[in-house]
């Protein structure tokens, strides 16, 4: 019997957070190692899971199967293709910059309370969240990874309403009823999806008889299993439904902004570069493979959804007054590109739109993490409050403004690459989306560079005279990113040939074939 990797990779963390909240509560530093050990040590399994993985080998890899709840036909099965492997590299590379970030982020000594904000709860909480989102990633049985999408939530929920940024608050129960409010709204938007998709498994076990995704996409490839039009649509709704929350995709991402605005800057993160990328995975693994021919049918009222969200969400970035609320917009904007990229039904489209997953995660933690140390020596979130910073604190500054320039998709840095191949994926099939989506690029660099204007160039105000510029712990946070930044808009083969073949294997499951190229059809 061969070693589990994957279901190891998913449980190390898992051990990790209990090991980590077992911690004594004065040994809060002890926790804190133990976990970045943990989440260290997942990144090394992520890395062999990746070596052993061949992209030209079987669409599913590193398979475990074994007998579960068999009277239900549920199975624990586990599997990766390219696009996992590239989402499960991604989690396990940021989980411990998200915990070096939040070092001091639970720490009793901050608030003066010592009865809540437990450093060894924060870390604990934090390493469940990246074991649920990894074996969400390896799950081909749909009930298994129901389970785990719904699971999430708790955690998720416990670190934003029980950590939140207090950052521009002026006591702690407005603080309180402003984490309280984000909290119960993420939560209920997503049990919202999570209850409408449970209906749909249930379903989707009443037609297919089992919960395997293998097995259910080979029946569905060789005929045995013909779905009637309206349920399978149906199916296709209730799943899309829930991870298009999860997503978040408009008009259904209004948890989002108060989410990572109320959030510790280090769980704004873990929100929109790890969790959110579940749902936009689910749409290539789950809607597009079980159920094509709806997803064929739904693609042009998608794409105007992601239409809406590029240009809505870049529109109202650029009105924000509060930093980490930006971002959250800015985010919104960026996911309707990704969604947009899957649904064009193209193989730049989705190779794009996995690419931008994986490069906005990066990009938008730099970003995060830097206005998150930021905030932190200021004690505030809003714009205006800042200015000049670039004069007192200018490694500060020139991070900053790389994450920034990576948000708006620079060439020579990560989601250009992506940003582009969506783009020229979109506009081969459906060019009057594309054209218009590419005004979401204009306002990116409105945004951003307002964004940077008002808060890092100009006279030095006398609340930012005092700001102190990186450290070395929050400079191992920000170089390694950005450096992987560099790396991948420069050299982005190593993801494309990753990701490339899963993606071949998407469009033949909902028979999809790229446009012939109008120049070679006039040559002929």
């Amino acid at each position: 019997m061969s070693f589990p990797l994957l279901t190891a990779t998913a449980v190390l963390p898992a051990v990790g957070a209990i090991a980590t909240a077992a911690v004594p509560a004065k040994q809060r530093t002890a926790a804190k190692w133990l976990a970045l050990l943990f989440s260290l040590a997942t990144l090394v399994l992520a890395a062999v899971v990746a070596v052993r993985f061949d992209p030209g080998g079987g669409r599913f890899q590193l398979t475990e199967s074994h007998a579960w709840i068999a009277d239900f036909g549920v199975r624990y099965e586990l599997g990766v293709d390219g696009i996992a492997v590239a989402l499960i590299a991604l989690t396990a590379l940021l989980i411990p910059f998200v915990i070096l970030a939040g070092w001091h982020d639970a720490d009793p000594q901050e608030t003066g309370n010592t009865r809540w904000r437990p450093t060894q709860g924060f870390f604990a909480l934090i390493l469940l969240v990246e074991a649920m989102v990894i074996i969400s990633f390896e799950a081909t049985d749909v009930f298994l990874f129901y389970i785990f999408f719904e699971a999430m939530l708790i955690p998720m929920y416990f670190l934003i309403g029980g950590f939140g940024d207090r950052a521009g608050r002026h006591g702690e129960k407005e603080a309180a009823t402003q984490r309280s409010y984000a909290a119960v709204k993420f939560l209920l938007y997503n049990l919202v999806g999570g209850l409408i998709m449970l209906a749909a498994v249930i379903g989707l076990y009443v037609v297919a008889g089992n919960f395997s995704l293998q097995e259910i996409a080979a029946a569905r490839a060789n005929g045995s299993l013909d779905m009637a039009t309206n349920t399978e649509r149906l199916l296709f709704l209730g799943f899309f439904f829930a991870f298009a929350v999860k997503a978040p995709l408009w008009p259904l991402h209004t948890w989002l902004p108060n989410a990572m605005g109320e959030a510790t800057t280090p769980v704004a993160v873990l929100i929109t570069a790890v969790v959110d990328k579940v749902g936009t995975f689910a749409m290539l693994r789950f809607c597009l493979q079980l159920f094509p021919e709806a997803s064929k049918w739904a693609t042009p009222v998608i794409l105007v959804l992601a239409l809406i969200s590029i240009v809505y969400g870049a529109l109202v970035a650029v009105g924000q007054r509060d930093i980490k609320r930006l971002i959250a917009f800015a985010s919104i904007s960026h996911f309707g590109f990704i969604i947009m990229g899957i649904f064009a039904m193209t193989s730049q489209g989705q190779s794009g739109a996995t690419l931008y997953m994986v490069n906005h995660g990066i990009s938008t933690a730099a970003l995060m993490l830097v206005a998150g140390f930021l905030i932190s020596r200021r004690g505030s979130r809003l714009i205006a409050d800042y200015g000049g910073v670039q004069k007192v604190a200018p490694v500060l500054a020139g991070t900053f403004l790389i994450g920034g320039l990576a948000t708006l998709s620079l060439p020579g840095l990560a989601p250009f690459v992506s940003e582009f191949l969506v783009l020229v994926g979109t506009f081969t099939r459906y060019p009057v989306i594309g054209i218009i989506a590419t005004f979401g690029i204009v306002l990116a660099a409105l945004y951003t560079l307002v964004l940077y204007q008002r808060t890092m160039t100009g006279p030095v105000k006398p609340s930012t005279e005092g700001i102190a510029d990186l450290r070395v712990r929050e400079l191992a946070v920000v170089v390694p990113l950005i450096g992987v930044l560099i790396f991948l808009g420069v050299y982005p083969k190593p993801l494309t040939e990753l990701v490339n073949p899963a993606v071949k294997h998407t469009l033949s499951d909902v028979h999809k074939k790229d446009p012939k190229p109008e120049v070679e059809a006039a040559h002929k």
